[in-house]
């Protein structure tokens, strides 16, 4: 009796613990609970497809179970595949065909699994359905305080592969030197880029490419040849300072610093601004700034509040032909021209004497003159300006007052 016990004990133990149940004789509706590692085998096991792809897929059941593969069912992503995409090979084989196949959902593959009546997994595969990569594009290179290299580029045709795409930024000096792979490549929507931290040649020509490349096949962009003296770029201005100019309504001065990290390389700026009113998303550029560190706003409206940025380009760092790279704008900086007290009534529209109107026509002739030349951010001294932009409001706000005071 001990012996046939024991016995009894090591059948449980190291039998696969299959538990059938059948109705009037057939094998429809199976209660499975298997554990057992060689259930069924998906077969191909993760293929490689191009898009627009057929595929047949077969689901072999391991016939120890004594299991009939007709009353089983596959999924693709979760989705039920219709029984008629399904074929019964043989009693313990299930093929499903699937035509025409879309690109993967997910880069890790789309899920194709095979499925007992009650839905248990008995196994599955992974496809994954995409297109080779095309030739990366717009392949551009910057170089920040010749310190570094960055370049980004784009992926050729619609970008899109469907599967895991790797790219690889490669470079080398142009006449000597070893092929170079970058190594720090950026995540997320910047993902096509790659910094180059140093040991950069600063006098010799690199040869620079992008090389894309997954399960389908590979592709290099276009070799793009460049010096780094050419792409250098800076940090914005630093200390923008924005302010009046005394009286004058409608100026403001600007003053910046150059860029620190700049000041040990040889190199001449050239600067720009730009400049909105505070309620507006429209920019105004002065272009013509040059190498100063300061500029004159002109023709701005009186009581008015402006954000103004700068920006700076590195030309001809040691002794480069070609210019550098605008840097980025500087932090929008905010500044108010002073508030107009004009009086503005009907008496203001009084006709002046004969002698007077012949006045104020020269004058305004020769104040167009003078702002003409003096709006911008030119070299020439706009002291007497200043003076007679001063004068000229004084005399409309005195002038406005007596009118005032005689219809009072």
């Amino acid at each position: 009796m001990f012996y046939f016990m024991f016995l009894l004990l090591l059948l449980l133990l190291f039998v696969p613990h299959v538990l059938f149940s059948s109705t009037h004789g057939h094998s429809q509706g199976f209660v499975m609970d298997i554990n057992h590692t060689d259930v069924a085998v998906v077969s191909p096991q993760d293929p490689v497809l191009h898009i627009g792809s057929n595929l047949t897929a077969t689901c072999t059941l391991n016939p120890d179970l004594g299991l009939h593969a007709g009353n089983f069912y596959w999924t693709l992503n979760g989705i039920r595949l219709s029984s008629a995409t399904y074929s019964l090979v043989s009693s313990n084989i299930l093929s499903v065909n699937l035509h025409h196949l879309n690109g993967s959902r997910q880069k890790s593959g789309d899920n194709l699994v095979c499925h007992g009546a009650d839905g248990q997994v008995l196994g599955g595969s992974c496809l994954y359905v995409a297109t080779p990569p095309e030739k990366p594009v717009n392949l551009t290179c910057w170089s920040r305080n010749t310190k570094d290299l960055t370049c980004k580029w784009s992926p050729g045709g619609p970008g899109e592969t469907h599967i895991r795409t790797k790219y690889t930024l490669k470079y080398k000096l142009r006449w000597y030197g070893r092929e170079k792979e970058g190594e720090n490549y950026s995540t997320g929507k910047q993902r096509y880029s790659c910094y180059v931290p140093r040991n950069l040649a600063l006098f010799t020509p690199y040869e620079i490419w992008v090389e894309a490349s997954n399960q389908l096949g590979s592709a290099i962009s276009d070799i793009t040849t460049l010096d780094i003296l050419d792409i250098v770029t800076t940090d914005p201005p630093a200390d923008i300072q924005v302010s009046r100019v005394g009286d004058l309504e409608d100026q403001l001065t600007v003053r910046w610093t150059s860029p620190p990290e700049l000041k040990d390389i040889l190199f001449q700026a050239k600067y720009q601004i730009r400049y909105r009113l505070e309620d507006s998303t429209e920019w105004k550029l002065v272009d013509d700034v040059g190498n100063q560190t300061s500029c004159r706003l002109a023709g701005l409206h009186p009581g008015t509040v402006y954000f103004v940025q700068v920006r700076c380009n590195p030309v001809g760092i040691y002794g480069s032909r070609k210019a550098g790279i605008w840097s980025d704008w500087s932090h929008p900086t905010a500044a108010s021209t002073p508030s107009s007290d004009r009086l503005l009534s009907s008496t203001c529209e009084s006709k002046p004497s004969e002698q007077n109107s012949t006045l104020r026509r020269e004058l305004k002739q020769f104040f167009g003159w003078v702002r003409k030349h003096a709006y911008g951010c030119s070299g020439m001294s706009i002291k007497l300006y200043d003076q007679w932009r001063v004068w000229l409001q004084k005399s409309h706000k005195t002038r406005n007052q007596i009118l005032q005071d005689d219809n009072s």
